[in-house]
Protein backbone atom coordinates (compact mmCIF):
# COMPACT_ATOMS: atom_id res chain seq x y z
CA UNK A 1 0.00 0.00 0.00
CA UNK A 2 1.30 3.70 -1.34
CA UNK A 3 0.85 5.83 1.66
CA UNK A 4 1.28 9.24 -0.77
CA UNK A 5 0.91 12.51 1.27
CA UNK A 6 -0.44 15.41 -0.51
CA UNK A 7 2.00 18.87 0.26
CA UNK A 8 0.37 22.36 0.51
CA UNK A 9 0.91 24.53 -2.77
CA UNK A 10 2.20 27.71 -0.86
CA UNK A 11 4.43 26.73 2.17
CA UNK A 12 4.86 22.83 1.37
CA UNK A 13 4.08 21.22 4.30
CA UNK A 14 1.58 18.22 4.75
CA UNK A 15 -2.15 18.00 4.10
CA UNK A 16 -3.84 16.60 6.69
CA UNK A 17 -7.82 18.01 5.87
CA UNK A 18 -8.98 18.16 1.96
CA UNK A 19 -11.00 20.71 2.38
CA UNK A 20 -8.32 23.95 1.81
CA UNK A 21 -8.62 24.00 -2.38
CA UNK A 22 -8.94 26.18 -4.92
CA UNK A 23 -9.64 25.87 -8.65
CA UNK A 24 -7.23 28.16 -10.88
CA UNK A 25 -5.84 28.70 -14.69
CA UNK A 26 -3.11 26.10 -14.03
CA UNK A 27 -5.15 23.61 -12.66
CA UNK A 28 -6.45 22.51 -8.78
CA UNK A 29 -4.31 23.84 -5.85
CA UNK A 30 -4.90 22.39 -2.08
CA UNK A 31 -3.57 23.89 1.14
CA UNK A 32 -2.90 22.94 4.53
CA UNK A 33 -4.87 25.38 6.23
CA UNK A 34 -7.20 28.48 5.48
CA UNK A 35 -4.01 30.94 6.34
CA UNK A 36 -2.28 29.72 3.67
CA UNK A 37 -5.45 29.18 0.90
CA UNK A 38 -5.98 32.85 1.68
CA UNK A 39 -2.56 33.74 0.97
CA UNK A 40 -2.00 32.39 -2.37
CA UNK A 41 -5.43 34.13 -3.00
CA UNK A 42 -4.37 37.41 -2.44
CA UNK A 43 -1.04 37.09 -4.23
CA UNK A 44 -2.78 35.66 -7.17
CA UNK A 45 -6.24 36.99 -7.40
CA UNK A 46 -5.80 36.69 -11.30
CA UNK A 47 -5.61 33.18 -11.69
CA UNK A 48 -8.55 31.94 -9.00
CA UNK A 49 -11.23 30.95 -11.17
CA UNK A 50 -14.72 31.32 -10.09
CA UNK A 51 -16.61 28.73 -7.78
CA UNK A 52 -20.13 27.54 -9.26
CA UNK A 53 -22.96 28.56 -7.28
CA UNK A 54 -24.60 26.65 -5.39
CA UNK A 55 -28.12 26.63 -5.30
Amino acid sequence: MTNTKQVCDLCGLDIELSSFTLKTKEGDKAFCCEGCKGIYQLLNEDQILPEPNQN
